[in-house]
């Protein structure tokens, strides 16, 4: 009885299926895609590590800037438990250049870093093209390039030249996404020893990178501020790059509450849709409900009918919402290269919410017509 009735009025029956369906649909692709990306955040941690500490000069106590003492990745490497350390020294006066022609004021917001040999090792970084800067090549000007750095540059082959100030270097090798130290991205890296000769290094870091076993990561993480400046150990600050993309997917999961909330609502707005569907529907049929009840049919039984209606129509708005939002997970998290998670109990407890939403959108409907006279079949 319930699907004839709903087959009777198919056109009516699909649109309001439809506002359950984009509802069911916003809700379960907010949270598939919330979980897709989690677990290629978990896959990225898992690959990367936790275990890279960085230490940066901090503020004193007068609010002045402060400066990491020179050796200090050295004392770093000294620690119990760190398994290896480098560091970056950025030459704030230095500046990079496509061509020596190129306005001085005009160079692209990139920073050149001297660079310690281990720090690509340090930082899981790969290589887009060429080679990390080694003991030879440290010595003379040449020059690896982070990939934004790069793309600015338009550089795409190393054997290129740029010019650092007003001496040029030749490119080595072209850096991938450093996911760890972002920031980097935007550097060109030459070595200590040409640092030292054509820009007169001090030989003081601006930011150390280390890494220690996992166990002995809180108790480096003490012991950091007082080995790399005794004197004045609250002048340095630690940090761990990790937390930052946690503290990003943190962010993310609070934007998808808010998401999900929406999708509620569009849900709500789809049950009163079905709502209205049925009371329209009691309206229309009132001669057959008077029918039914004359011939034998109690309040009960157009209760149990209408009801029953209501909840298939929700049911099918449901399944085609959950198909939906899956094909919207899939192409999303295909095309960033996510993996696609998906928890079972997403698209369970997707159905059951609009299964919930039809019986409480179907009640009134059906009580109403459960009152239908059976003197109703006699009227026009």
């Amino acid at each position: 009885m319930g699907i004839s009735g709903l087959r009777s009025r198919p056109t009516r029956v699909l649109l309001s299926a439809l506002g359950i369906a984009i509802g069911i649909a916003a809700m379960i692709a907010v949270v598939g895609i919330t979980t897709s990306s989690r677990a290629k955040l978990d896959n990225e941690l898992a690959s990367l590590g936790t275990n890279l500490l960085s230490v940066q000069p901090g503020m004193s106590l007068t609010g002045q800037d402060t400066t990491l003492p020179a050796g200090s990745t050295g004392k770093v490497r000294l620690i119990p438990g760190v398994t290896s350390a480098g560091a970056v020294a950025t030459l704030p006066d230095v500046k990079v250049y496509r061509s020596r022609l190129i306005d001085p004021d005009k160079s692209g917001g990139i920073d050149v870093q001297v660079a310690d040999l281990h720090l690509l090792g340090l930082l899981d970084g790969t290589l887009r093209q060429g080679t990390w800067l080694n003991r030879a090549t440290a010595n003379y000007p040449t020059v690896a390039l982070g990939s934004i750095a790069a793309d600015r540059l338009g550089i795409v082959t190393p054997g290129s030249r740029v010019w650092l100030g007003s001496t040029e270097f030749t490119v080595v090798g072209i850096l991938d996404a450093l996911p760890l130290a972002p920031e980097l991205d935007t550097s060109a890296f030459i070595g200590e020893a040409i640092a030292l000769e054509r820009f007169g290094w001090d030989g003081k870091p601006t930011t150390i990178f280390e890494r220690s076993a996992d166990e002995e990561v809180e108790a480096v993480r003490d012991l950091l501020p007082r080995t790399v400046n005794p004197e004045h150990p609250e002048n340095v600050s630690v940090s761990r790059p990790s937390d930052a993309l946690a503290a990003k997917n943190a962010a993310d999961v609070a934007f998808t509450g808010l998401l999900v909330g929406l999708g509620f609502v569009a849900l709500l707005v789809g049950g009163i849709g079905v709502a209205n569907t049925m009371v329209i529907s009691v309206l229309e049929r009132r001669k057959e409900i008077g029918l039914s009840r004359a011939l034998g049919a109690t309040r009960g039984h157009i209760r149990t009918q209408f009801l029953v209606e209501a909840l298939l129509l929700s049911t099918l708005g449901g399944l085609v919402g959950t198909a939906l939002g899956f094909a919207v997970i899939a192409t999303f998290a295909v095309t960033n290269g996510w993996p696609v998670s998906v928890p079972p109990t997403v698209f369970v407890g997707g159905i059951g919410v609009t299964m919930l939403i039809g019986a409480v959108a179907g009640l009134y409907p059906a009580v109403r017509a459960s009152k239908t006279p059976p003197t109703a079949a006699l009227n026009g």
